[in-house]
């Protein structure tokens, strides 16, 4: 069997257009879009806009991190997927946050909450469309600075599967959690093969050591050098090792046409979706269904 995988930081659902110039308090406050001749900046909800990319994109499995809480189940089912969701940090106040969310995703931004999503579909759901065998939660941080935590599931076709977004801005705290995580998930994966990936905040080629534990203590591998986002994998055969996705303007960019095609800033311009490029990989297991 051939599964491809994506990993993807949906930045908490907002957009991160490439002009610095355009991220401004009058968009945050007021809700204003915000143009350049290309691109447009703006503060609404992007859930059509990500499910769309999404949905273009070619995978099996897709590892998601910055999920907001309240997408999970909605993302699932309009791409035909089965889920597994594992809440990260500042997820205090849901329903008040998931509100404020939605009236201003710019302003309450990271402060809404996270989650670690993990979508399977395809060839792994099996006939009665039943994907997993196994869902778990490893809790590696509850919290100081920040609560994280890796989702582990077992797909019915034996591969097991890990996701993680590790501490950022902190290189000693992403090393810890990487190795905890990667500890955990072996164990837990036994003999099966694994997808070991998410956003790890670390690159190789700053962390060269962190990589090398990962592939001779615990046979993970697959590492990008110069990303942050990884798809590392042990027992399988990679027969596209792990990229970033080519041609943003397709992974991460959407079309702008506003709500009833009323906001006309956006007319003719792109929006850029999260501040992270989608990588992807493919790879080759036994099907043990």
């Amino acid at each position: 069997m051939i599964v491809r995988a994506i990993s993807w930081n949906l930045f908490h659902g907002r957009d991160a257009p490439p002009n610095p110039a355009l991220h401004t308090w009058r968009s945050r406050l007021l809700k204003i879009s915000e143009h350049d001749d290309r691109y447009v900046q703006v503060n609404r909800s992007l859930f059509a806009e990500f499910c769309s990319a999404l949905a273009q994109m070619t995978w099996d499995i897709a590892l998601l991190q910055e999920c907001p809480p309240r997408w999970a189940a909605p993302l699932a089912d309009s791409l035909g997927a089965q889920g597994h969701r594992v809440l990260t940090s500042r997820n205090w106040l849901p329903r008040v946050s998931a509100l404020a969310a939605t009236l201003n995703p710019d302003l309450i931004g990271s402060a809404e909450g996270g989650s670690n999503l993990t979508l399977v579909r395809g060839e792994l759901l099996a006939a009665n469309d039943a994907a997993f065998d196994e869902r778990r939660e490893f809790v590696i941080r509850e919290r100081r600075p920040e609560r994280r935590t890796m989702g582990f599931a077992r797909t019915r076709a034996g591969l097991c599967i890990a996701n993680l977004h590790a501490t950022n801005d902190r290189p000693e705290l992403a090393a810890e959690e990487v190795m905890r995580a990667a500890s955990a998930a072996v164990e837990w994966a036994g003999s099966a093969p694994l997808l070991f990936g998410g956003d790890l905040n670390m690159r190789p080629s700053h962390s060269p050591e962190v990589f090398a534990q990962l592939r001779e203590r615990f046979g993970l591998a697959g590492a990008i050098a110069e990303s942050i986002d990884h798809l590392l994998v042990r027992g399988a055969d990679l027969i596209d090792p792990p990229h970033p996705l080519d041609h943003p303007e397709v992974a991460r960019e959407a079309g702008a046409a506003g709500p009833l095609g009323l906001w006309r800033r956006e007319i003719g311009r792109r929006i850029r979706l999260s501040d992270h490029d989608p990588v992807g990989a493919a790879l080759r297991i036994e099907d043990r269904t």
